[in-house]
């Protein structure tokens, strides 16, 4: 059931709001397959884990498949899955502005060549920003 069938956002955080599946994408989008491999990376108790993960997929934003070895199956993001990257992104990047000190250390996000991965800023047609102030939602 949706908390607000009329909202995206209400939805989208019915689906991956809370802090285990967002970790989850995260970590398969840094290279997580395994069940041990994304309980090892969160931390999340096996039981929790193992809910996350059936939501996910019965969301259609992981999948499993066979393992390279083929002994055993291993999770996979979905194209679904895969257009979080700019939400992870956005939420790293508020991490970096607002969750640390001046001065602390933390992890940064680069592409491939190392350099920094620049703002993500929503833009109009045209290429302005966009902001709050600037857009309105249409019902």
């Amino acid at each position: 059931m949706w908390t607000d069938p009329d909202c995206p956002v209400a939805r989208a955080a019915d689906v991956v709001g809370d802090r285990w599946s967002l970790l989850i994408i995260r970590d398969a989008m840094d290279g997580a397959r395994s069940f041990t491999e994304f309980q090892q990376r969160t931390g999340i108790a096996r039981n929790i884990l193992a809910d996350r993960l059936r939501r996910l997929a019965a969301h259609g934003l992981i999948t499993q498949v066979e393992a390279s070895s083929g002994k055993r199956r291993v999770y996979a993001l979905t194209a679904a899955g895969k257009d979080l990257f700019p939400v992870i992104v956005t939420l790293r990047q508020w991490g970096e502005r607002h969750a640390y000190g001046p001065g602390e250390t933390h992890s940064v996000l680069v592409d491939e060549e190392g350099a920094l991965v620049p703002p993500v800023v929503p833009v109009a047609a045209d290429g302005r920003p966009l902001t709050s102030d600037t857009t309105s939602v249409r019902k």
